[in-house]
């Protein structure tokens, strides 16, 4: 008999030590349980701000007592007075990068303002030297410019066509001959 009991002592400790060591080295049953836990309390939470949203939006407020519905309308003017700064603020900074670009127009329309000046000074000057080596005054040369270039409507060298309050008969008529330009050149035909 005491050969026996030994192996039985072992299988005992054996099973002690398997039973009791798994529960104590098992964290999955300790994790499964604060898990569990964690999950009510996000359940609770998530349910406190559905009601608490439904509050807001104006729903259910017949099982709230007066202490409940003060809080919620100091919750909504505090909102509503964080909407508002956010709303000046936004304007504010709109308002400001709108002056900016004002500025920045009015900076290039003066810029161009001086090279147009510039360029028509320079433009000045020239036909005058023109018009003084050629002996005609510069308003008879723009003058006969003027003529030239509504005699022959296809110049290219034409500066700017001015509108015509004339009708389209007279147009033509002081144009020339439409059709004897449409037919005379061989390079048309």
């Amino acid at each position: 008999m005491s050969s026996a009991a030994p192996p039985i002592i072992k299988t005992i400790e054996k099973y002690q030590r398997y039973t009791y060591g798994q529960l104590e080295s098992d964290p999955s049953s300790n994790d499964s349980q604060n898990t569990y836990q964690e999950y009510l309390q996000l359940k609770a939470n998530v349910e406190s701000l559905q009601r608490s949203q439904r509050h807001l939006l104006g729903e259910e407020l017949v099982n709230l007592g007066t202490n409940e519905l003060e809080q919620l309308e100091n919750q909504l003017d505090g909102a509503l007075e964080q909407i508002r700064l956010t709303k000046n603020q936004f304007i504010a900074n709109r308002l400001l990068e709108l002056k900016r670009k004002e500025e920045m127009l009015e900076e290039t329309n003066n810029a161009l303002r001086i090279k147009l000046e510039e360029t028509d000074a320079v433009l000045r000057s020239s036909s005058w030297e023109v018009g003084e080596q050629s002996g005609v005054p510069p308003h008879q040369q723009r003058e006969t410019m003027d003529s030239h270039c509504r005699n022959n409507p296809l110049q290219m060298s034409c500066g700017p066509m001015e509108i015509d309050d004339r009708p389209r008969s007279a147009v033509a008529s002081a144009s020339g001959n439409v059709n004897g330009l449409l037919n005379g050149p061989g390079w048309m035909a």
